[in-house]
């Protein structure tokens, strides 16, 4: 009986024992959900991680047109229209109010002298005024009484109560007066004039710029001495500041007298600034001094432009070349962009290049124009500073981080 009980046990099905495998089932999974998100990390840290690329940075040049040029020639810009500004008197500068590079408009105050003196001989001036008035009235109240003495002195000689005598001392009294209110009136005139120069003086002690232009020079330093006149020291300074008129930029050149047959008013030329040597600048001859220089054997000729720009400086070295009349001047046309074709890229939505932005990749959509070799013209999408990818080391996904090779 026992023996078959033992066997019956051992055919008994132990649902223990299959209860253990199902419950590691979860963490199995969770294991492998817990693998994908590590795997999925370290492939997104690797998209995300900085791509080391090569920029260039985007600059405006003007495109070349063809001409013919009869003759070549170089100078420099000059500004027709510059001043050092100084004062009218002599005096200690009190504070500058200019720095190199300020734009400064017709009268705007520049710098201050002391004002000290000229304060106090305005209040001088206006001091002898008041006391001139102040004679000359006391003057009309004596002669308003001598003019009736002697009106009261006629009619008693008349009637023979007082002595000739009487009346010639009222009468000269009369005219005494008389003669010393045109000298107080005089008087008064002078001092109203010495309170307007005194006013003049006090005015001069505040320097202002005599036209709108632009500081290209600063002086004095507050403290320092200036003199409308050299000192000849060291120690005084004779201006404040020089200012240029911008707007009257022009070309100087020296053009050697054998050749200046070739060159005539109003004749086209085409500019170029060393500083640009891709842009040309249409310009034309103003007129040529007539006057040749005997050492170099040269005439000067004025050129001026025909469009303004704030590249051209004072002082740039130009090349020009002056054209025949049947050659094409450069074009008044606005400035191009030009980059290379290998920032270039195109797709289904068009051509695009990928700019750096806060060390991201951005896409920009432009609109091309011609190629030139190894150029491609932008007619739209970019502007001058912009910074585009010219090389990758792998192909770069919008907002892409970025590290500028150097």
């Amino acid at each position: 009986m026992s023996e078959k009980i033992d066997r019956l046990a051992e055919l008994k099905i132990d649902r223990d024992s299959n209860a253990t495998p199902a419950r590691r089932w979860p963490w199995i999974l969770a294991g492998i959900l817990a693998g994908c998100a590590i795997v999925a990390a370290l492939v997104q840290r690797s998209v995300n991680a900085p791509v080391d690329v090569q920029v260039e940075t985007v600059k405006i040049v003007a495109s070349q047109s063809g001409g013919i040029s009869v003759l070549d020639a170089s100078g420099y810009v000059v500004a027709r229209r510059e001043a050092t500004v100084s004062s009218k008197i002599a005096g200690k500068v009190l504070e500058v109010l200019i720095e190199e590079g300020m734009t400064v408009e017709k009268d705007q105050v520049v710098a201050r002298l002391d004002a000290s003196t000229q304060e106090a001989q305005l209040a001088l001036a206006e001091a002898q005024l008041g006391s001139a008035t102040a004679v000359l009235a006391e003057t009309q109240a004596l002669l308003t009484k001598a003019e009736l003495d002697l009106k009261r002195s006629e009619e008693l000689a008349a009637r023979n109560l007082i002595s000739d005598s009487d009346l010639d001392t009222a009468r000269a009294n009369a005219e005494s007066l008389r003669a010393r209110m045109i000298t107080g009136k005089e008087n008064v005139i002078v001092a109203r004039r010495g309170v307007e120069v005194a006013a003049d003086q006090l005015n001069n002690t505040t320097i202002r710029a005599p036209f709108a232009g632009v500081v290209v020079t600063k002086n004095a330093q507050p403290g320092e001495m200036i003199s409308p006149i050299s000192a000849g020291g060291g120690f005084t300074r004779t201006g404040i500041c020089t200012i240029v008129d911008m707007t009257s930029l022009e070309i100087e050149v020296d053009v050697n007298e054998a050749y200046i047959q070739r060159v005539k008013a109003g004749q086209g030329v085409n500019a170029v600034l060393d500083a640009y040597p891709a842009w040309q600048i249409p310009a034309e001859v103003i007129a040529i001094v007539p006057t040749a220089d005997r050492q170099k054997a040269t005439v000067r000729v004025r050129i001026g432009f025909k469009q303004r720009d704030e590249r051209v400086l004072r002082d740039m070295g130009v090349k020009v070349a002056f054209l025949g009349s049947d050659a094409p001047q450069a074009a008044e046309t606005s400035p191009s962009i030009s980059i290379s074709r290998d920032a270039l890229h195109s797709d289904i939505d068009g051509s695009f290049v990928w700019i750096v932005r806060d060390g991201r990749a951005l896409r920009r959509p432009v609109t091309i124009g011609p190629a030139s070799g190894r150029e491609q013209q932008i007619m739209a999408g970019l502007s001058a500073g912009d910074q585009i990818v010219t090389g990758a080391e792998k192909e770069l996904v919008a907002g892409q981080e970025v590290r500028v090779g150097k």
